[in-house]
């Protein structure tokens, strides 16, 4: 394989400014409970998803933002009400957010805009709080449980109620009104479901009685430290389970106040700056502050003999090379985390209840949705980020040398900056560079791209889109490789296709049809109350076949759906036609589409018809398994060249249009077998056969237990996948993730593979080579950080300076262990620099690295390497003069420098 390592696209991300969980332990939790989610605010208006359910850590959505701060954010869920039948239906999820505007903004989990807004007669919203939901043994006897409330601090000293009764948000009430000019309300919490406490930026914590919107205590931070200012600010307040209230301040400190005297019992040291963010474990015994020194510290409390309680600070750590601006924490039985965020952008995950026993793991700053595609076939690398798409066209490798030093390897060959409201989504490409497709929240552009005569660069000419897709936005899309289809996902998780074609009057220009086909998805039955089920139906990945007579989608739950292109094209039927339902009476593709209930509630009787094809749903759609969990890839087993049949059929035989029938179309369905393969969120490979609505014979025998080792422990989840297919009978896929690159022979069984490595751990057990395979088990498990310290890692080392460096020496060291994740496998040899360039050339061949499993024909079964920096990307090339049965992948890697040295995982 052949690889392109690009460091030269400026991909820029943004601070982290909030962060919260979705609830803040499983305590007291209602039947069933819900999901855990993980909502992360930046600085650019964007919100991630996260799912960090068994120390996973998937990053299922990412909700474009308009370029403002996302300063706070909060979730909520509805009470659950009683159905007809005497079942429960279950409360939804609802997630708020706060922007330094004076409105509160609620976020809508299935389309990932804005579902409404609350403004009123106040000022900037700076902070934001939730009521707590009742919890058992709460409730009088009768009471119904109420909706939560929400609060809000505001720059001109207001604090505001509002209700989120009746799945509205609307203005409730004033708590407050405070004067003067330092009167700004820094931060909020609700002590119990009656009391607020609030901090303000005049050195003042307030407590108020919702109730009846009474003052209960002032309460001030006292003198200053020397050179601060008078005033210090309330930058964070909370609520031990004890009823104690703690603050953090502008001067590093933080103070514990008792919950029934309101007097200030101690003070401790924390930061030499601001500390900007405190949060509290689930029993009121462990504090997390951050602060503007980038510094995280970690407090206890003890009981002294006279039985007063007390906090000391127990250790600290420089987890961010910026300050940290958020945090947030969980703490259960099974995840005991704290994730912090700041201007390095990076999310960071601290043990809570493991601290010292578990390593720190820094999560992946770069969308799992790689901002990378190419065009295989006119070399063309596309990357976009906020309003913009850059394209650079690289060089084949035999030109290098040739080149001069200054166009050497790449060139920017056209930029384009769209006049839009939000952020881009997605961006796709034909594999020809063509056709280039954008998409934001709320539009879709397309874009003909031709090469100048008088330049090397590429001219950009719009084409004109229709107004359905056009307006509808998108959150993703993908164009056939063929070039004649675009398919795009609205946000609302609908699927439509539109038609490529020449212009008649131009042939040299491209042309999209006016008609917009909507796909309808199967409505699925749901098995299982839940808090999210909106969302879970998101449609988060898409898929051509590559013939492109089949299009895929799945869905964060698990489920997919397909269709499936009838008849062969036709130049000679006109580009679009309209057939009634009446012309597909004798199709049972159309009879069991009527059977099958959608979501859709088109009453749309007409069914467009393009050259003589039309989209109809997969007769065995209804038949494919639901998967473990969300797809991450989507991608069909390409096949070899020399199988691919001679031509193709010209029209469509047989099919005429008669006085009773004057839509006749074909209703043939797409060859056989077209094998898809899934990897899931679990990191578990599944292939179907979609036409047949089944697993294959592969995937039955190739089950997640076979998979190497080495794939299933690499935590970061994958990003996207290349195939490296010849006629030879090589079936690779490369699968990639944001600090790994892994390869696996699909063209062969791994059964056999699993079953060398067990005998091999058997035999290392025998001889004590593997000094404890509980140790090694145990780094798979945890709170949900990074993985456990092992104990030869604690204190058994020395360090050394020798000319101004120093070396950390290992005393003790078990023999034949390993780190917690997997040994780079790689030859420094492999790799052969452009000197002068960021883009580096290395050639990846069979045999060259060394082989974890051998054949008797020597080829790899499967490959793995850490070596690369953070990929943004990687994306496939072709050379025609170098395909065939020698045909060698070429790729490209998109390296992001990385802004902080990485944290152990």
């Amino acid at each position: 394989m052949d690889v392109h390592r690009s460091r030269f696209v400026p991909y820029p991300t943004s601070p982290i400014t909030s962060i919260a969980f979705s609830r803040p332990s499983d305590s007291h939790l209602p039947s069933p409970p819900p999901p855990l989610k993980l909502a992360l605010g930046r600085a650019n208006g964007s919100i991630e998803i996260w799912d960090p359910a068994k120390g996973l850590w998937n990053q299922e959505a990412i909700f474009p933002g308009d370029g403002k701060s996302v300063d706070g954010l909060v979730w909520t869920q509805d009470p659950n009400e009683k159905a007809a039948d005497g079942g429960v239906i279950v409360g939804q999820l609802r997630l708020f957010g706060i922007g330094s505007k004076p409105e509160v903004v609620e976020w809508d989990l299935g389309s990932g805009g804005v579902k409404r807004r609350s403004t009123g007669n106040f000022g900037d919203v700076w902070c934001l709080a939730a009521q707590p939901r009742h919890v058992g043994g709460q409730k009088k006897d009768g009471e119904e449980e109420r909706a939560v409330d929400l609060v809000a601090g505001c720059s001109d000293g207001s604090v505001v109620v509002l209700s989120t009764a009746e799945e509205d948000l609307t203005f409730k009430r004033f708590l407050a009104r405070v004067g003067g000019k330092k009167a700004r309300c820094m931060s909020i919490v609700w002590k119990n479901r009656d009391v607020v406490i609030a901090g303000f930026a005049d050195s003042m914590i307030r407590v108020y009685d919702t109730r009846n919107a009474q003052l209960v205590r002032s309460m001030s931070l006292g003198a200053g430290i020397a050179k601060a200012p008078k005033d210090a600010m309330v930058w964070q307040v909370r609520a031990l389970l004890n009823g104690d209230i703690v603050s953090a301040d502008s001067n590093g400190e933080i103070k514990i106040w008792d919950g029934k005297t309101y007097s200030l019992a101690q003070t401790v040291t924390a930061h030499d700056a601001d500390c900007l963010d405190l949060i509290v474990s689930n029993d009121g015994k462990t504090m997390v502050s951050g602060g503007l020194d980038g510094k995280v510290a970690m407090y206890r409390q003890s009981i002294q003999g006279n039985g007063r309680r007390s906090w000391a600070k127990s250790q600290h750590r420089r987890t961010h090379t910026g300050e940290v601006k958020a945090m947030a924490s969980f703490d259960s039985k099974l995840l005991s985390i704290v994730v912090s965020g700041g201007t390095d952008a990076t999310p960071m995950v601290t043990p809570l209840r493991e601290y010292g026993k578990e390593n720190l793991r820094g999560l992946s700053s770069l969308p799992s949705h790689a901002p990378v595609v190419s065009a295989p076939k006119a070399r063309l690398l596309v990357c976009w980020w906020g309003k913009e798409i850059s394209i650079w066209r690289i060089s084949r490798q035999n030109a290098l040398e040739a080149l001069p030093e200054q166009q050497r390897s790449r060139r920017l060959v056209a930029k384009i900056s769209l006049d839009t409201r939000d952020s881009l989504t997605d961006v796709a490409i034909s594999p020809d560079g063509r056709l280039l497709g954008a998409a934001t929240h709320s539009e879709v552009k397309a874009f003909q791209l031709r090469k100048r005569l008088d330049s090397k660069g590429l001219g950009v000419r719009k084409l004109a889109v229709p107004e359905d897709m056009a307006d509808s936005g998108a959150r993703r899309l993908q164009i056939s490789s063929d070039g004649l289809w675009l398919a795009a996902v609205t946000p609302e998780s609908e699927i439509q296709v539109v038609r490529i074609t020449n212009d008649a009057d131009n042939p040299k220009q491209l042309t999209i049809l006016d008609n917009v086909v909507e796909l309808d998805r199967q409505r699925r039955r749901q098995t299982k109350p839940s808090a999210t089920k909106v969302y879970e139906r998101s449609t988060n990945t898409l898929t051509f076949n590559p013939d492109s007579s089949i299009l895929v989608a799945g869905d964060l739950s698990g489920f997919l759906d397909s269709w499936v292109l009838e008849g062969h094209l036709d130049p000679t039927a006109p580009a679009l036609d309209l057939a009634t339902h009446d012309s597909d009476k004798n199709s049972s593709i159309a009879a069991s589409s009527k059977s099958d209930s959608s979501d859709s509630d088109d009453d749309d009787e007409s069914s467009p018809i393009f050259h003589g094809q039309h989209w109809a749903p997969n007769p065995s759609g209804h038949l494919l398994p639901k998967l473990d969990s969300g797809s991450l890839i989507l991608t069909f087993r390409p096949e070899p060249r020399a199988s691919l049949p001679n031509g193709t059929v010209n029209g469509n035989p047989g099919v005429h249009s008669t006085r009773n029938n004057p839509h006749a179309h074909s209703h043939e369905l797409p060859r056989g077998p077209q094998r898809l393969l899934v990897l899931t969120a679990a990191h578990k490979i599944y292939e179907l056969d979609i036409l047949a609505g089944k697993f294959t014979d592969w995937s039955r025998r190739n089950t997640a237990s076979t998979l190497p080792e080495e794939f299933t422990k690499i935590r970061e989840r994958a990003m996207g996948c290349v195939w490296d297919v010849n006629d030879t009978g090589r079936e690779r896929v490369w699968l990639y993730g944001s600090t790994w690159v892994f390869m696996l022979d699909v063209g062969r069984d791994f059964a056999a593979l699993a079953s060398l490595e067990g005998s091999k751990k058997r035999r290392a057990s025998e001889l004590g080579g593997e000094e404890d395979s509980a140790e090694t088990r145990k780094r798979l498990k945890g709170s949900g950080a990074g993985s456990r310290v092992l104990a030869w890692q604690v204190g058994d080392s020395v360090q050394r300076t020798i000319k101004g460096e120093t070396q950390t020496l290992e005393l003790t060291r078990k023999a034949n262990s390993e780190d917690d994740d997997m040994v780079m496998d790689y030859d420094e040899e492999d790799e052969v620099e452009v000197s002068g360039e960021e883009l580096r050339v290395s050639r990846l061949t069979n045999g060259e690295t060394e082989t974890k499993i051998e054949e008797g024909s020597g080829a790899k079964r499967w490959w793995s390497t850490f070596k690369y920096r953070p990929i943004l990307g990687m994306v496939p090339l072709e050379d025609e003069g170098r395909s065939g049965a020698e045909g060698v992948l070429e790729v490209v890697i998109v390296e992001r420098v990385a802004q902080r040295d990485e944290m152990k995982r």
